[in-house]
Formats: structure tokens, sequence, C-alpha cells
């Protein structure tokens, strides 16, 4: 009777399952700035979902913020960016703090919306104390950058920006704008933004006059080069080495540029 007895327990052994329970990840924990002297040490909590609008989920994490600097920080605020696992940006939060005491520790909710799963967290600052100005990133402004005539093609620091009129952002510091039209010289404008420059304005650029004669067509297209010859029911222009014979009903309108008169 005492065999069977052990018997049985040793099966019991052997089907009891094992059940582990995973923890609450850690938190996310980024130090402010990325590199240098350390300043902020943040550490995010578990997202707790508080419902969607659509695609877009609304989180709240608790989040301590803890001054890591030695000095005082008087105000300062950030804007928190989320990353999927491929680092597309698929959200993003706000963070304010203000009067926080050298080493001391503060703690608050953070609200987060997103259209994706989140996977990484940066820290942007978007207004610091004049101490801390010198580890702010670059400021970039808006201007819209315009030409006359329009159409142009826009070169900012040599990578191709668009047709004008166009809005670019750029940093503060020198740069160089490039335009570019067929039938046009082309032209270069030096631009400089300030540190204390709050807006970018207008940059309106004209360009040289015309390098060859530009023919207008009546169905629409334009064609720029050398007219050769003009008659009451042919026209001939070389464009781009080649030479086109046109009509008198083609052709709507001929603008002429002018030609030095060959000695």
């Amino acid at each position: 009777m005492i065999r069977l007895i052990t018997f049985v327990s040793s099966l019991l052994c052997l089907v009891i399952p094992i059940v582990v329970y995973a923890k609450d990840p850690p938190a996310q924990v980024i130090v402010w700035p990325a590199s240098g002297t350390p300043v902020l040490r943040f550490s995010f909590g578990k997202f707790r979902d508080l419902g969607s609008t659509g695609k877009q989920h609304n989180y709240v994490t608790d989040t301590t913020a803890e001054n890591v600097w030695g000095k005082k920080i008087s105000d300062a605020s950030f804007t928190l960016y989320l990353f999927d696992k491929s680092k597309t940006r698929v959200g993003e939060g706000w963070i304010s703090l203000s009067n926080v005491g050298a080493g001391q520790l503060v703690k608050f909710q953070t609200n987060l919306s997103a259209f994706g799963p989140v996977s990484l967290l940066e820290l942007v600052p978007t207004s610091l104390p004049s101490e801390l100005q010198s580890l702010a990133p670059p400021k970039a402004l808006s201007i819209t950058v315009n030409s006359i005539p329009q159409g142009a093609v826009l070169k900012v620091d040599g990578v191709e920006a668009g047709v004008t009129p166009k809005q670019v952002q750029v940093l503060t510091g020198k740069h160089l704008l490039e335009f570019n039209k067929p039938g046009f010289n082309p032209g270069k404008f030096p631009l400089e933004i300030g540190p204390n420059d709050v807006s970018g304005g207008n940059v309106s650029y004209e360009l040289g006059t015309s390098a060859h004669d530009t023919i207008e067509l009546r169905d629409g297209s334009v064609l720029t080069g050398d007219v050769e010859s003009l008659s009451a029911n042919e026209v001939i222009v070389r464009v781009g080495g080649t030479m086109q014979r046109l009509t008198r009903n083609q052709v709507k309108r001929i603008s002429l540029t002018e030609r030095e008169t060959p000695q």
C-alpha cells in the first residue's frame, strides 16, 4: 500500500504544470542630450491604451524626469516622437518641465497618440532656458522661394528642392539657392539665416535674359532654340543641335532674344 501511494505521488509530480508569469516590460530610459554632459534622465513606463479614434490610438504613460545636470532648470519643453520597428514616425507627445532643482526627480503622466505600434522613442527640445540654448538643435525656418519667370528648377545647397514657387525649410547659417529654367541663363543666390531670425520670409530671384529664342506652339508646347529662318509659311529652328521645320499654322507666338552682331 505504501508503494502504491508513492507511485501515484510520482505521477502527480510529472503532470503538474509550471506557470511563469511575465513581468511588465522594463521602463524605457532616455538621457538628454544623447551625447556630451547629461542634463535630464527620463523614464517611461508601460503605455496604457485610453481608446482610439479611427486609426489613432491614445495612450498615457507614467513618466519620471531627473535633473542630473547639477543646476536648477527653470523651464524646458520637449516633443516626444514615437517610431515603429522600421524607424517610421507613427506618433508624438509633449513634455513640459519647470523649476526642477539639481538632483530633483519629478513624476507625472505623459499623454501620447500614435497610428501604429510603438517601438522607439526620441526626445526633441522645443523650448530651453538660455543656459541650455547651446544644446538646442539647429533652428529651421520656412521660406518661400520664387523666380521671375516662375517654373525654374530650384536647388538648395546643391540638392534639388522642386520648382518655383516653392516653400523650403532651411537651417541657420549660409546657403546657396540655384535656379535653372530652359531658355534662361541659370542663376545663383546666396542666402544667410541668422540665429535670431524668427521668419525666413520670401526670396524672389529674376532670371537672366533668355539665352535662346522661344517658340510657343498652338498645342500648348514651347520650344527653346535658335530661329534660323522665318518666312510667311515656315519657321526653321535649331533645338539642341537639330533642325526642326514648323508650318505657320503650328506656331502661335515667337520671342526672339537679342544676339550680338558678328564682326
